[in-house]
């Protein structure tokens, strides 16, 4: 009768969570954005060209950057979408809202050595047909030289 006393006796649940499995995953992920972080990249990539120049004056830390790539696509560093090339309308409507509420903030082109001169100009055109007083020019000095 012994026995049977113990068999019927229940076991209490274990109210204890098992972290171990947690802190594996976790590890692992931490190693998968390690390695693919880096390979990420934000932006666009263009070839400066290299000049000796002084820097713009009264720069404010914020402003409008418009990139040309070496396919002579815009793109702007405003809105959602900046990795995304942009059209000539989307381009000055852009400017338009921004210079808007800041009036003040300058605009600079940044445009790949290979583009052709007439791309940059038309930058330029829409940047000047949205209100911009002024438009600068990207260089990357010749010590900054990247090989």
């Amino acid at each position: 009768m012994l026995k049977r006393t113990r068999s019927r006796q229940r076991r209490r649940p274990m109210a204890e969570i098992n972290v171990v499995p947690y802190i594996d995953v976790m590890l692992v992920l931490l190693v998968i954005f390690m390695v693919t972080a880096p390979l990420i990249t934000q932006g666009v990539k263009v070839a400066l060209p290299q000049e000796t120049a002084g820097p713009v004056s009264n720069t404010p830390a914020e402003s409008v950057v418009i990139t040309v790539d070496q396919f002579g696509d815009f793109y702007i560093d405003v809105g959602t979408d900046k990795g995304v090339p942009a059209s000539d309308e989307i381009l000055t409507n852009r400017i338009r809202v921004v210079l808007e509420y800041r009036p003040e903030t300058p605009v600079l082109i940044r445009a790949d050595l290979g583009v052709e001169y007439g791309r940059v100009v038309r930058a330029m055109v829409r940047a000047q047909k949205a209100g911009a007083r002024e438009v600068g020019l990207i260089v990357v000095p010749p010590e900054r030289r990247e090989r």
